[in-house]
């Protein structure tokens, strides 16, 4: 049985400058660390809560 986990491609496209300290640690632990850098990563349901936190700074896409 083969598990293919989904994957979501986000980019950071708000500045973090004047936003929560805790919105910062988790665009930080997204694995950001400039603006409008891309990752890619598996749609796990912590990760998809991170985005979620931050989702007016990012832009997220399904692969």
């Amino acid at each position: 049985m083969v598990n293919i986990m989904a994957k979501v491609k986000i980019t950071q496209v708000k500045s973090i400058i004047d936003r929560p300290e805790n919105q910062k640690r988790t665009i930080r632990a997204l694995g950001f660390t400039k603006l409008n850098q891309s990752v890619e990563k598996d749609a796990t349901p912590q990760i998809l809560g991170m985005i979620k936190k931050v989702s007016h700074l990012l832009k997220v896409e399904n692969i």
